[in-house]
């Protein structure tokens, strides 16, 4: 299969999950699956502009990025995060290669339009399309494509993007078959409760009931956006258990009776027995 997947930024932070999780990856890799796994790191990033005493600035939770904040963006992401990953999937037996935007403009962005301004929040973009020639050669060459929320403008600047959001567009414009998004919860949550599944029109009613909040409604919003593009399959994970990612990526050969073996939250497109169970208590 083709997948991409998603690894939340807090998931870097710490070295045994983080490890763990590569060398999932590099298992899924060594069984002949095409891999592109996209990370965030807003929270090591906002610790990185503390130290360099440059303020954090928020409209509408979108951070705005100017130049300076840019630069530090591209720093960390690019940099710091993005080898940390690569380094670990490669030490777990199969080669990672950290790629940025800028590398053979793998991924193109523009700036977002805010407020009626394009470019109202400074280098804050969305994806608009990626280089699959690129990708598709170093999947033949044996690597795994580890790639930062960064985006190349018409404007040859660098743009910082919603990882979330990334990875979503990422899956559809390289046709995947799964979309896995790893996060620090277990799922979708309703309380204590992990939903098993959710549809996509649930999403709406789910964000207005407040059964969702923050972080989950972006990744929400993004899954259902990949269902549209014709992702086969999205997921959301959370990476406690050892071999999370690994029985998430056999939910394909699983008939939906078997929907409780798999961890998770899976979003899917119709209504299902096992969905409509896990939304009863929404």
């Amino acid at each position: 299969m083709r997948i991409v997947i998603k690894f939340a930024g807090a998931l870097l932070e710490d070295g045994p999950t983080m490890r763990s999780l590569a060398r999932q990856v590099a298992a899924l890799a060594q069984q002949g699956h095409e891999i592109l796994v996209v990370h965030g790191g807003g929270r090591t990033f906002t610790e990185a502009l503390k130290r360099m005493g440059i303020e954090s600035k928020f409209v509408s939770g979108l951070r705005v990025t100017d130049r300076e904040t840019r630069d530090a963006a591209v720093m960390v992401f690019a940099g710091l995060l993005n080898k940390r990953l690569a380094a670990a999937i490669s030490v777990e037996g199969f080669p990672a290669v950290g790629i940025s935007a800028a590398d053979a403009q793998c991924f193109r962005a523009e700036p977002i339009v805010h407020n009626e301004v394009e470019g109202g929040l400074g280098f804050v973009g969305y994806l608009t399309g990626l280089n699959g020639a690129f990708l598709e050669s170093l999947w033949r060459e044996g690597m795994i494509p580890v790639a930062p929320c960064l985006g190349l403008g018409s404007d040859n600047e660098l743009y910082n993007i919603n990882a979330d959001h990334m990875a979503a567009a990422c899956a559809e414009f390289l046709a995947a078959d799964q979309l896995i998004y790893l996060t620090d919860v277990a799922g979708v949550l309703d309380g204590e409760k992990v939903l098993s599944a959710v549809t996509w029109e649930e999403i709406e009613r789910l964000v207005q009931c407040r059964v969702v909040s923050g972080g989950m409604v972006l990744k929400l919003e993004a899954a259902k956006r990949a269902l549209e593009g014709g992702v086969r399959e999205v997921h959301i994970v959370g990476a406690g258990s050892h071999d999370s990612l690994l029985r998430v990526s056999q939910a394909s050969d699983l008939s939906h009776d078997s929907a409780n073996v798999i961890p998770g939250t899976r979003v899917i497109r119709e209504s299902l027995p096992a969905a409509q169970a896990a939304l009863s208590a929404a």
